[in-house]
């Protein structure tokens, strides 16, 4: 089993308090913690702007920063560590900019980059900031996105013609490491895990229930022996949270009771009960998390991606993350 860390690169207001983070040092130390701690990758997520909900809070408005550029800045820094995004959203980016942005990245860190992509969080962020495309459906602009950023990606360039998205013409140079590059597909609806079977060398989807996980898992793989893929082919990733403590009741109290859950619970349209989120995510002692990642990884899970610790200062996330590291890492790949 793998695991990687989330940076707080668009968190603020969301998961943490506005104005966690203070400066470029603050992702440079957590990259390296990250690294020496054995963690596998760092991901960073995705928003280009603030969302309606966060707007006029006391403390000002949350600090977002762009994925891509933190994860540049993190690459000069590490020398291991895997480099991804979780999620960026692919309805808001240009195929073609997207792309040269890929692969500098990706030579630059010498072919340590997985893309993750998927909608986007909140569907008026397209209206906002790409206006031309308001009566476009989010769904069509990331099939197109994708199948243009494959084409790029992959085969160094050439012409592409959907609706929305299209270029002629395009020499990607330099190309990026890897070929075919690491795309991974976010979200856990058919539409997606289709998407997946289809172009991704990953399925990133958020946390769900432990039952409908396994069912996903089992659909995915049917939807890449249909397509005459290998069930390796597409790591399964899901992206998760998590709280530990030596004391299980204590974990779960701390994880109740953070404002990353009251976040999710404010945002959750499904009327899903609490307890089912907990149990669904890696929140406990070092036991009851063992014993759900081995559940994860029976059906079918390879890596813990994007871990994200609630936390409300540095100092305790980087706490959890050694805590972390320190019961389960170890344990888990033994």
């Amino acid at each position: 089993m793998k695991f990687s860390v989330a940076l707080p690169t668009a968190y603020e207001g969301l998961g943490y308090p506005i104005g966690f983070v203070r400066d470029a040092a603050t992702f440079t130390r957590l990259a390296h913690i990250a690294e020496s701690l054995g963690y596998d990758g760092v991901w960073a997520n995705d928003h280009l702007s603030t969302p309606r909900f966060l707007r006029g809070a006391a403390a000002g408005p949350p600090s977002f920063l762009e994925p891509l550029v933190t994860l540049a800045h993190v690459a000069a820094v590490t020398e291991r560590l895997r480099l991804g995004t979780a999620v960026l959203a692919l309805p808001l980016r240009d195929p073609v900019a997207l792309a040269k942005q890929v692969a500098t990245l990706d030579v630059l860190s010498r072919g340590r980059l997985t893309v993750g992509v998927g909608l986007g969080a909140y569907p008026e962020e397209l209206s906002a900031a790409r206006t031309e495309l308001r009566t476009a459906r989010r769904a069509e602009l990331f099939d197109e996105g994708i199948e243009a950023l494959r084409r790029l990606l992959d085969t160094g360039g050439g012409s592409y013609r959907g609706t929305a998205f299209h270029f002629d013409d395009i020499e990607l140079a330099p190309a990026p490491v890897q070929r075919p590059f690491p795309i991974y597909v976010g979200g856990h609806t058919t539409r997606a895990i289709d998407r997946a079977a289809r172009w991704g060398q990953g399925w990133i989807p958020g946390w769900r229930p432990l039952p409908e996980l396994h069912e996903r898992i089992a659909m995915l793989r049917d939807r890449l022996a249909a397509a005459g893929r290998n069930a390796s082919a597409v790591e399964i990733a899901p992206e998760l949270s998590a709280t530990i403590a030596r004391d299980h009741e204590d974990a779960v109290r701390r994880y109740e009771s953070s404002r990353f859950v009251r976040h999710r619970r404010s945002r959750d349209r499904t009327g899903r009960d609490l307890g089912v989120m907990t149990t669904s995510n890696l929140v406990g002692d070092r036991d009851t998390i063992l014993e759900r990642v081995a559940s994860l990884a029976d059906a079918g899970v390879a890596h813990c991606a994007a871990l994200a610790f609630p936390a409300e200062t540095v100092e305790e996330l980087v706490d959890q993350w050694q805590l972390f590291a320190q019961q389960i890492l170890t344990s888990s790949r033994g």
